[in-house]
């Protein structure tokens, strides 16, 4: 096996764009890397492959300091050969990694090749849509970031990150660069009660995420109602498909995202090194 670390982006993208494109949701972080539609200086990105002897590479993994490494084994096939080679090639170069995201099983056998502590820090639900069910809409109606929303949105934002465990920007600045966007989608039952965002979409498809409704407002079909009215808005625009991240312990939302017509494809765990470990290790 061959292990090989990318300088080169556009080298990168050669070795595996076609490859990452086969689970384009599954991959959605390092197609997004390979993209870089802000412009960003890529220098200090890590960015590997394992090839196997035949040629073909068997696993990707990238990085964007100082965040986890993100990784994929080719049609999801498992390969502990090239997971253990990346994991050592990467000690011996003396990287030093927080955690990693990845499909569970993946996440999880890498951890243990490089870690001697780690711990898991959350599960996901990676899901798609491609057909809209149909579902009864809760009173109101859907519409886009203003800026008469900016007084509470960044409290909403930083709530929804609170919950989910991530970090985000809630900068007043921030929000006022996705103004006429078509990114921030609010339901407003005569005052805005629950929000979705569009964010990182791939070349087919349409990520959603920070779908947030305050704890006052929640169970009477809000978020039901958005994510339904901002995905058929993204499928108008010729997106493929949608996709999403729903937390696995929050069965709630998993349910509503099944309701609307979202399948599961797989989970993805975040492991992370380090401090006290889990499990013996």
């Amino acid at each position: 096996m061959k292990f090989t670390r990318y300088i080169d982006m556009k080298l990168f993208e050669k070795d595996t764009l076609k490859i990452l494109l086969e689970n384009e949701v599954q991959n959605n972080m390092p197609l997004s890397f390979i993209k870089n539609e802000r412009g960003l200086d890529t220098s200090e990105w890590l960015l590997f492959t394992v090839k196997d002897k035949s040629g073909e590479v068997a696993l990707t993994a990238a990085c964007t300091p100082p965040r986890n490494i993100v990784m994929y084994e080719t049609q999801n096939k498992p390969n502990d050969a090239a997971v253990k080679l990346l994991s050592d090639e990467l000690k011996s170069m003396g990287i030093s990694l927080p955690g990693v995201l990845a499909e569970q099983g993946l996440a999880r056998r890498f951890a243990e090749n490089y870690a001697v502590n780690f711990r898991q820090n959350m599960s996901t639900n990676v899901m798609r849509l491609d057909k809209i069910s149909n579902i009864q809409k809760a009173p109101g109606f859907c519409r886009e970031l203003r800026k008469d929303d900016l007084f509470y949105m960044p409290f909403w934002i930083k709530a929804f990150g609170d919950d989910c465990k991530v970090g985000v920007d809630s900068s007043i600045e921030f929000f006022n660069r996705h103004i006429g966007m078509n990114t921030y989608y609010i339901w407003e039952d005569t005052h805005p009660v629950s929000i979705a965002v569009n964010h990182r979409n791939t070349e087919n498809g349409a990520g959603i995420s920070c779908v947030y409704t305050p704890p006052y407002y929640r169970g009477k079909g809000y978020a039901s109602s958005v994510v339904a009215e901002l995905s058929a808005s993204l499928l108008e625009r010729g997106y493929k498909f949608c996709f999403l991240f729903a937390d696995v312990e929050n069965p709630v939302s998993c349910g509503i995202y099944r309701k609307i017509g979202f399948c599961d494809l797989c989970v993805f765990d975040e492991i992370k090194f380090g401090g006290e470990a889990d499990d013996g290790h």
